[in-house]
């Protein structure tokens, strides 16, 4: 595109110029279309104008004038309210029903050529295979903006579709919760290979106000009202899930995680402010509830907000030297001032301009021909000092358009003495024969070659319990493997890290070709993930009809029930006046005080009334005449 506000998207033979007007200003937006109607005439190229559609997307409360249609060979191009894009009906309010009723149309038309398929003895597995495809196609785009309505009439389509195949068809619902799932297992590796210990993500999606292992460790805090916008989460790493002392869900678009490591207190806050063209009510909300959060954090605590604040507080500091530095991207809008008023509020520094990189290294969203700086991480001003580097993370794919802020924070602790790990003796292998009779015979000799008195129990567990180290060997002692990202292959990471490699070519040289290249391998990973998922549920499937499979089943359970909890251990407490009290030997005195309060006070006790009920005093009246 010829301008920063505009995107053309291609894709063979079609061509869409997507244009961001503000104020009222247009220019940029049509003189876009002319320079296409310009290259395409120079290349010998005609644009059909009677098949060229305008759509225009305007959310605001007062709509303002109309807008004059766009002329092409003088010809008026046709406004309309929706159009088919690549198979997907878009509305100009962003509402998929239009999408999901020709979807459920489609489908259940498509049930007819099923039928036939099956009478001709095809596969289970192809049968699924296409029908699938029918139901599923462009959902994670669609699914979360879906009427209740329309989710059950997909389903109903879908059960319809299942009773012909003869095989079970996933719930709707459940394929784009597993899509999602996928995004998180992807994000566990990139914070894994980045050394990334805490992450604030915003955008999820994801209904409700629970929290989930996404794997290898690592687990996700999250909160959202709905499943079609909005949503923050915090991502932690194993250390530290333990710290969790409490879970703060304020809304959709703010919550906070306060940590104690080793006797510090740290409160994340992750924050996803409105977009641009909402109302200011809702930006005035938001911020109010960011400043509900931080009042409520004491004076002495650390504090490390991580946000997409869709806001540019713009490169230099001029009037602004205390909260920022001069390292920021382009210029300041009215949501960045909004940023710099909050850091001045709550006395903080914006983290990301204080450190000089490369343009590059300083843009968090890039998308089409836009390159912006939108996400930012903010912490108190006194805690500056302890954060030695603060850059983007460029070449990963796990985020189309946003990318991933890392800052390096150094927090001066007193290190408390870490419990051994514990390895066990792998005593489950005593139900294969061969090892339980191997077992059998180096117990014999041991035991032979050992002088044992009649009740010398002690010696003979030891005897026991070193053969059964030698012979049956011992676990590592490390964390176990997730038992919902056990499809998370060798041919999964490899296929991902070539989409991460391809992603980050384009980003530098952003062709057609590499553009392909990358689409290619992102279908490509769905594929790979998609095999990997069904082979490890078959094999699952197949061991369930065993004992083994049954206790597989309950530990999948138990895991599920034990990831759901926010707070898995209580360490410390509060004490008279509200502050936290992280060593052992403050919180058992604090226990001792409260139990001596109990138990000890005088109770007040109500005074006994002395007298005859009044009934009484009646009957005894009348007796006596």
């Amino acid at each position: 595109p010829v301008y920063g506000s505009n995107s053309i998207i291609k894709f063979a033979d079609d061509t869409t110029v997507i244009g961001l007007i503000s104020d009222n200003d247009e220019t940029s937006y049509r003189a876009e279309v002319q320079h296409l109607v310009a290259w395409c005439a120079d290349n010998n190229l005609l644009l059909n104008s009677s098949k060229t559609k305008e759509l225009i997307i305007d959310f605001r409360r007062e709509k303002g004038r109309t807008y004059d249609p766009i002329h092409i060979n003088g010809m008026a191009v046709e406004r309309v309210s929706s159009f088919k894009f690549l198979e997907t009906h878009i509305s100009e309010d962003l509402c998929w029903t239009t999408n999901t009723s020709s979807l459920v149309k489609k489908a259940h038309q498509c049930l007819c050529y099923l039928n036939k398929l099956n009478k001709n003895h095809l596969s289970s597995t192809i049968l699924l295979n296409y029908y699938h495809s029918i139901l599923t196609n462009c959902i994670t785009v669609w699914y979360g903006n879906c009427s209740v309505a329309a989710r059950k009439a997909l389903q109903r389509e879908g059960k319809t579709a299942q009773r012909i195949i003869g095989t079970p068809l996933p719930a709707i619902e459940d394929i784009q919760k597993k899509r999602c799932i996928r995004k998180g297992r992807e994000l566990a590796d990139v914070m894994e290979r980045r050394k990334v210990d805490i992450l604030c993500v915003q955008e999820t999606r994801w209904k409700g106000s629970k929290a989930r292992s996404i794997g290898a460790g690592f687990k996700l805090f999250y909160y959202g009202v709905d499943s079609k916008r909005n949503g923050v989460g915090v991502v932690l790493k194993e250390e530290f899930v333990r710290n969790v002392l409490e879970v703060k869900r304020v809304s959709d678009r703010v919550m906070s995680l306060k940590l104690e490591i080793e006797g510090v207190m740290l409160n994340v806050v992750s924050g996803y402010a409105p977009q641009v063209g909402c109302e200011l009510e809702e930006k005035e909300r938001f911020w109010s509830e960011l400043d509900e959060v931080m009042e409520s954090i004491p004076t002495g605590e650390r504090v490390v907000i991580g946000a997409d604040f869709n806001g540019h507080v713009g490169e230099g500091n001029t009037g602004d030297e205390e909260v920022m530095a001069k390292f920021g991207v382009k210029e300041r809008n009215l949501e960045g001032q909004m940023v710099v008023d909050f850091a001045k509020r709550m006395d903080m520094g914006v983290v990301n301009t204080y450190f000089q990189k490369r343009e590059e290294h300083r843009v968090t969203y890039k998308s089409g021909g836009r390159s912006t700086q939108v996400d930012y991480i903010l912490c108190r001003r006194g805690n500056l000092k302890e954060i030695s580097d603060c850059k983007v993370v460029v070449g990963e794919s796990v985020a189309r358009q946003h990318r991933m802020v890392v800052c390096r924070m150094t927090l001066m602790v007193c290190k408390k003495k870490r419990s051994e790990i514990e390895k066990k003796t792998k005593w489950w292998k005593l139900k294969k024969e061969e090892c339980c009779e191997e077992f059998r015979q180096k117990l014999r000799q041991a035991l032979a070659g050992q002088v044992v008195l009649p009740d010398d129990w002690e010696t003979t567990a030891e005897v026991i319990r070193e053969t059964g180290r030698k012979v049956l060997g011992v676990s590592s002692g490390r964390r176990k493997e997730d038992k919902e990202t056990w499809w998370w292959n060798e041919e999964v990471q490899d296929s991902i890290q070539r989409k991460r490699l391809a992603k980050k070519k384009w980003d530098m040289d952003r062709t057609e070709e590499n553009r392909q290249e990358y689409k290619e391998l992102q279908h490509r990973v769905k594929r790979e993930v998609s095999k990997a998922k069904q082979k490890a549920y078959d094999e699952l499937y197949t061991r369930l009809d065993t004992r083994e499979g049954e206790k597989d089943l309950y530990r999948l359970a138990r895991q599920r029930d034990r990831d759901g909890k926010d707070v898995q251990q209580v360490r410390v407490i509060k004490d008279r006046d509200g502050r936290v009290l992280t060593s052992e030997e403050s919180v058992q005195r604090r226990w001792k005080e409260y139990f001596e309060e109990l138990m000890n006070e005088e109770n007040e006790r109500e005074k006994r009334v002395e007298g005859v009920n009044s009934v009484e005093q009646k009957v005894d009246k009348i007796r006596k005449g």
